[in-house]
């Protein structure tokens, strides 16, 4: 008889839920940027896109660690050896400041003369910098913040993220209105205000976790009423999970970078286009990378369970659900694209500009889903340099890809978002070798 999975569908859908809202609520961040600035101007909305990808960049290097660290709860938290979580959250979040200081120090002094570089339109440059200016002072929230997230999720308790997703998203609103337009009182900052409304929203959502943490955890349960500061030791250990997630998700973003300077190359109004693409693309897969997330933190819980014949019918049973869901939310953006980008711009040549482009996001969803699951459960069997090498030849394909699309064929913003389907089903076909061969269980970490 075939082996099952321990989880249900239930199970596995009401672990995924909170942390979809959660990525909602971060999302929402973005969206709500890129929905205001559309009418601001073309500029905003291309700079947002600029800027606010170059900050995720350098974020996921501190998103990097935090995931070694929600590997590692998770599982102790599957060994059941409860006491030992304490030590690698308060260890981590002290890394997690280290790294916020260093990377607002390098946005401080680095990102005008890197951004001078890489960009043709000076307009777009200097709204990229007065953005970032603003946005990179809640780095240090932002990190704190991964580190409770690393706690919930790899303890599986991640209800309480739902209500931390709205009360940040819930605020980003509000000040976005408030500080882009100058209502209220306020002054009319434009795409500064944008940046600091994100400041703010990341400060309310730290506010929230300190306060229920001290409330509602059970302190001595995961040993944080015993800690003990153990120097490097800890924090080594979370480092060797980590470093390669670390790179993953930098060289995974960067290309990100990559596609919107290509872009950018094209005109401001193709930028701006793209960046509406991306945000409502972004907003249609968040229940994929929950999902995904969600499967990182099982498998890791599974194998530290002594289950590891469970973890491939596990990961196939989320691709299932993923699926379901990736093609139901296809047949919407496919049948409604007109009233979503509506939401960004009354501009008819942007929307027909858009609308064809989201005809390929809509088809690549699919592909996205399976590749995303499993490219994370990867990462879930603690292998996470067997994660970064599959990530390095997958970027390779894909920026060879998209230098033919982009600089040799000279091919439109719709085509070059092809290069969507072609990243996460390298993803795929590398991630389901590997997890196949079998070469993953009995790991330690």
């Amino acid at each position: 008889m075939p082996t099952r999975s321990s989880y249900s569908y239930r199970q596995i859908l009401k672990i995924a839920y909170p942390i979809f809202i959660t990525l909602l609520a971060q999302n929402l961040i973005q969206v709500t940027d890129t929905a205001f600035l559309g009418h601001v101007g073309a500029v905003e909305l291309g700079a947002s896109a600029i800027a606010g990808i170059f900050y995720i960049v350098i974020f996921t290097l501190a998103f990097g660690f935090s995931t070694g660290a929600q590997i590692l709860i998770g599982r102790r938290n599957g060994e059941q050896q409860y006491h030992k979580i304490g030590e690698i959250c308060l260890h981590g979040t002290l890394f997690l400041i280290l790294i916020a200081l260093a990377m607002f120090l390098l946005v401080k002094f680095c990102a005008r003369p890197a951004l001078a570089v890489m960009l043709s339109s000076d307009a777009v440059l200097e709204a990229s910098v007065t953005y970032l200016d603003w946005r990179i002072l809640g780095i240090f929230f932002a990190c704190i913040n991964l580190s409770f997230r690393a706690f919930f999720v790899g303890t599986t308790n991640t209800k309480i993220l739902s209500i931390n997703a709205l009360i940040m998203a819930g605020t980003n609103v509000v000040f976005d209105y408030a500080l882009i337009f100058g209502h209220w009182g306020f002054p009319a900052m434009g795409i500064a205000g944008a940046g600091l409304a994100s400041v703010i929203a990341e400060a309310s959502s730290t506010v929230f976790y300190l306060c229920y943490t001290f409330v509602a955890v059970e302190l001595k349960k995961y040993g944080f009423s015993v800690i003990r500061f153990k120097g490097w030791s800890v924090i080594q250990n979370i480092l060797n999970v980590s470093l390669s997630l670390m790179f993953q998700y930098l060289i995974s973003l960067a290309t990100w970078f990559v596609f919107f300077l290509a872009i950018e190359k094209m005109g401001e109004q193709s930028l701006a286009a793209a960046n509406i693409v991306r945000s409502i693309y972004m907003l249609f897969a968040l229940p994929v990378f929950a999902l995904s997330t969600t499967t990182s933190t099982l498998v890791s819980n599974t194998i530290g369970a002594g289950k590891s014949q469970e973890v491939l019918p596990l990961i196939w049973k989320i691709i299932k659900a993923a699926l379901v869901i990736s093609l139901i939310f296809s047949l919407l953006l496919l049948l409604f694209p007109h009233p979503l980008l509506s939401i960004y711009t009354a501009d008819p040549d942007l929307i027909a500009i858009c609308r064809s482009s989201l005809l390929v996001v809509s088809a690549a969803l699919s592909i996205v889903a399976v590749g995303n699951i499993f490219f994370s459960s990867v990462s879930g069997t603690g292998n996470t340099r067997k994660a970064l090498k599959i990530e390095i030849i997958t970027v390779l394909f894909y920026l060879s890809y998209l230098y033919l699309l982009v600089q040799v064929l000279h091919a439109s913003l719709p085509l070059c978002w092809t290069s969507e389907a072609l990243y996460f089903g390298v993803l795929f076909i590398f991630s389901y070798r590997y997890l196949q061969s079998g070469k993953w269980k009995n790991r330690q970490i």
